[in-house]
């Protein structure tokens, strides 16, 4: 798809292919950091209130810094490639306007739950749910809309809606593999059904749109089906499920360790789902490079000027280092087991 750009030795031709990693870089780390404390936020509907408190525990440290990562995503889709912004944006008013609800009403609730009367704490709780639900579901949908080009006939809408619930699940494995390594007792043990009840919605989301991806568009078709790409590309799914086995054996064998006080593999479903959702982004990522909206607009058609774009890096070179560096210092100093929630 190279044969889109211009000039790659030129600044029109290579800024953008920059700016696309860093944004995807994000996107993907947003996903990741973010994703399991919403999937902490959806699995703490039906807990006892110290297991709530213990599971906010567990996220409080890290959930509001994760965010940071999407403000750059779209930070540098807004200011590198604002056609593409206009238009994947009026695409998706609705999904983001819940998704902005939902963050908005999960931060409100996390200060006010500790701090609200105790007749009042269930309500914030409530909220706290209600917003992670709220955003891992339309992020979800947003995914399916990217995949469909943004089509709004019935089965797409039926579509987005089912892979919206699919990242649902894929957040919550996340945020139950989280909870295996951080927490201990009954709520470990909890973290680890939680874990098993998601893993096989997760398995058919991940299918469902490794089978659309190809189905939307002749050119990624072709991407991926093509002699010899078909072979090459192999590998991509034949990890995945060697991934969900791991995870799938890792949960089956955890509740008898555990129950003799052996932690050893806790890791192992959190680490393996990160897997999975590397390997799916890289699969997304090659089938829609170098579209940022399928088969209208790619990233040379939404760029703004070389020397606008020059100054954006300057300051990307200055602030992604230290979110790097802010992020790897918060969780290095609060490693381990997570302590009771205090204010």
């Amino acid at each position: 798809m190279l044969d889109l750009a211009p000039d790659l030795t030129q600044a029109a031709g290579w800024m953008p292919i920059v700016f696309l990693g860093v944004m995807g870089l994000a996107m993907l780390a947003y996903v990741i950091l973010d994703g399991y404390d919403l999937g902490v936020g959806v699995l703490m509907r039906r807990v006892s209130e110290d297991d709530k408190d213990s599971m906010i525990a567990s996220i409080g440290p890290f959930w509001d810094a994760n965010e940071t990562w999407l403000v750059l995503g779209v930070g540098i889709l807004l200011t590198v490639f604002p056609m593409a912004h206009g238009v994947i944006l009026g695409a998706l008013y609705l999904p983001v306007a819940m998704m902005l609800i939902g963050l908005t009403l999960r931060g409100v609730a996390f200060d006010f739950r500790v701090k609200a009367r105790a007749a009042h704490k269930p309500l914030w709780n409530r909220a706290f749910y209600a917003g992670s639900l709220m955003a891992g579901w339309s992020q979800g949908y947003m995914l399916g809309s990217l995949i469909t080009g943004f089509a709004s006939t019935g089965w797409v809408v039926a579509f987005n809606a089912v892979i919206g619930l699919a990242l649902l699940s894929a957040y919550c494995l996340l945020g139950a593999g989280w909870l295996i390594i951080k927490s201990g007792g009954a709520l470990q043990l909890q973290a680890v059904r939680w874990a098993r009840g998601s893993l096989l919605f997760t398995m058919a989301g991940v299918a469902a749109i490794s089978l659309a991806t190809p189905l939307v568009s002749r050119t990624i078709f072709d991407k991926w089906f093509a002699f010899p790409n078909i072979v090459l590309l192999l590998p991509i799914p034949a990890a995945t499920a060697v991934l969900f086995w791991v995870i799938h054996r890792s949960l089956q064998r955890l509740p008898t360790r555990l129950a003799q006080g052996n932690e050893y593999g806790i890791w192992v479903p959190f680490g393996a789902t990160i897997g999975v959702f590397l390997l799916a982004f890289y699969g997304l990522a090659y089938s829609l490079f170098p579209w940022l909206v399928i088969d209208r607009i790619n990233i040379w058609q939404a760029a703004i000027a070389p020397e606008s774009m020059g100054v954006i890096l300057a300051g990307a070179a200055v602030v992604l280092p230290m979110i790097v560096g802010y992020t790897v210092f918060a969780y290095r100093v609060f490693w381990g087991k997570s302590a009771a929630l205090k204010y």
